[in-house]
Formats: structure tokens, sequence, C-alpha cells
């Protein structure tokens, strides 16, 4: 048994290289109260994130468009090696009861990732949380700091960090997104 998930573990640790692992499962944050997709949706840039192997450009920003059955539009960008680069997926409401802990997919063949909107304003900044749980071993985070300018107000980054630390969510490696020459490709 022991083999069994040193294996396992040898064959999914490389997936997650550039995320932030941290052993156990995935943590319950608490996620915005009465939250509205519609009010949410909208473009949103990016602000500082917990490293991803997914996004690794500048300028990243994503826009969320509603659509009629309620589901989710999501077309995320971002300028790499001088190039934009776009991807667009789809996102759910995962409980109805909750509606800030939506899922979303690039793929269709991929399932759902988490995509919890922790706290938001909806005109200024939202912090957002993903975890994904291994086995129950482990988990992968990540973590985003949006806001709806290229350069939010003073204060954005430390209220999000106040929302992470609140939730118990360890935002140590967080670095900035450059948003500065995004009219340049």
């Amino acid at each position: 048994m022991t083999g069994s998930i040193a294996l396992v573990l040898l064959v999914l640790l490389p997936l997650v290289r550039g995320q932030v692992p941290h052993w156990g499962p995935c943590p319950e944050p608490i996620t915005q109260a009465d939250f509205s997709i519609k009010q949410f949706a909208g473009r949103w840039y990016e602000i500082a994130k917990l490293p991803a192997q997914f996004e690794k450009g500048r300028c990243i920003e994503t826009n969320f468009t509603v659509k009629a059955d309620n589901s989710v539009r999501v077309v995320s960008s971002e300028i790499l090696r001088g190039e934009l680069r776009k991807i667009e997926g789809f996102g759910i409401t995962e409980d109805p009861r909750n509606p800030a802990k939506l899922g979303i997919t690039f793929s269709y063949v991929l399932p759902y990732t988490p995509y919890w909107i922790l706290s938001t304003d909806y005109v200024n900044a939202a912090v957002v949380y993903s975890c994904t749980d291994i086995l129950r071993l482990f988990h992968v985070e990540f973590a985003w700091v949006l806001s709806r300018v290229r350069a939010p107000p003073a204060g954005t980054l430390e209220k999000a960090d106040e929302v992470f630390a609140k939730n118990s969510i360890d935002v140590a490696q967080m670095i900035a997104t450059r948003q500065q020459g995004c009219d340049k490709a």
C-alpha cells in the first residue's frame, strides 16, 4: 500500500509543478454572501496570484459573460513572448445554495475546477480561491486578486490579504501580475 501511494505521488507531483501544493485536504473558506454572478460579470484584471503553471504572461485579464441559462462564458487572455493568447471556457454554479462557488473548465473533457469568490464589491476588486484535493493526501491551491482596473487603488492587496488570512489561506508565495505595457503585444 505504501509503495502504491509513493508511486501515485511520483506520477502526480510533476503535474502540480509551479502550483502551490500543501499536505492534507482543501480548506473550506467562507465565500461571498449573497453573491450575484450578473454583478460579477464583465472584465477583471489579474493583480496578483499564487504561481500557476498555466499563467506565465503579463496583462492577464478575464471576461465573464452570463449566458441565458445562467452558465458563464469565460475568456481569459495574456501576453506571452509578445503574442496575445486567449482561451475560452465555461463556468457553472456548483451549488445553487452558494452561488459564489463556481466551477470553471477550459475543456469539454476535463472536469470543472473550483473557482470560489471569497470577497467582491463588484466594482473595484475581487478575491478568488481554488483548491483541488489529490487523494486527500495533499491539495493544490490557486488564488487571485482581481481588479476592474489595471492599476487598483492603494490598499487593494492589503484588503485581499486580510480575506485570505481570515480563511487561513497561505498567500506568502503570491506574486504581482505585470499589467504595464498592455497596449503593446
